[in-house]
């Protein structure tokens, strides 16, 4: 049976500073930015509100840690299993381990595996890797993120860590790359399908497509300005879930105005009768 997650991304407003990675090209080495955000919540918090709210799982970015010390770590895995709630799947929201400069490549594997590292001390089942920012019709980029894909699942294996990447940035924006990047890696990690990723007229074939491979879904509307979900264009989307008998994470995102708790409610009530 398929249930209820939520994604750090969709309370962003609510959790403190954002630390984004950057790749400083000249230096050839990474670099953090941090961008001011209120906290109303700790992410050490989180698990128990998450918990009283009926979500049965959470998603974390990894620019909301604000620390990846063994102790922090052990801390935020004891919270989650506390709340009795899942640490799904941690987010790494940067890197491109398409690319063919190998400098940043073996940076970024680098970065990919410190994070793997994090993500088997917090407790998370799982770990999102972006495949990358090569264009789409690049073929050698997609055949070097299926290996570098599937060369992290056998390091993260031996840590309990599952590999998943998304259809997320250029190289995996289409359904048939996204389906490519997984044969060529012989399926030895799996995908996430975002509902907001995927554009243009063949969008919800693309998110069928995808769905079999699926082990989490972000479910995430298109918004007014006032941060009001188009219904029927959400429930297109939703009802691809019912057609292919999806069982897994349904991950709500909402990154609208106004408070981000009611924006997830308001999402929260179309979703649930899908589940």
């Amino acid at each position: 049976m398929s249930y209820l997650s939520v994604s750090t991304w969709s309370l962003h407003r609510l959790l403190g500073p954002l630390r984004w990675t950057h790749w400083d090209q000249e230096a050839g080495s990474h670099f953090t930015r941090e961008q001011e955000q209120p906290q109303v919540l700790s992410l050490l918090e989180l698990p128990a509100e998450a918990s009283s709210r009926g979500y049965r799982a959470v998603e974390v970015c990894h620019f909301h840690f604000p620390s990846t010390e063994q102790d922090y770590l052990q801390e935020l895995r004891h919270r989650f299993e506390a709340a009795g709630i899942s640490f799904d799947t941690l987010l790494l929201d940067y890197g491109d381990i398409s690319s063919a400069d190998e400098k940043r490549s073996t940076a970024d594997y680098a970065l990919v595996q410190h994070w793997i590292e994090v993500a088997a001390q917090a407790g998370a089942k799982r770990i999102r890797v972006i495949a990358g920012d090569s264009p789409a019709d690049d073929e050698d980029a997609l055949q070097r993120a299926a290996q570098r894909l599937s060369e992290m699942q056998q390091f993260a294996s031996g840590r309990g860590v599952q590999i998943v990447t998304e259809n997320f940035r250029p190289l995996t924006s289409t359904g048939d790359n996204c389906v490519q990047l997984l044969e060529r890696g012989h399926h030895s990690f799996r995908m996430i399908t975002d509902f907001g990723n995927f554009k243009g007229s063949a969008k919800y074939d693309e998110i069928a497509l995808t769905l079999p491979y699926s082990v989490s879904v972000h479910a995430k509307a298109h918004y007014d300005d006032a941060g009001m979900p188009d219904e029927p264009e959400f429930r297109n989307c939703l009802e691809q879930l019912k057609t292919s008998g999806y069982n897994g994470a349904v991950v709500l995102i909402y990154d609208g105005p106004g408070d981000m708790w009611e924006g997830l409610e308001r999402i929260r009530r179309i979703v649930e009768p899908y589940l």
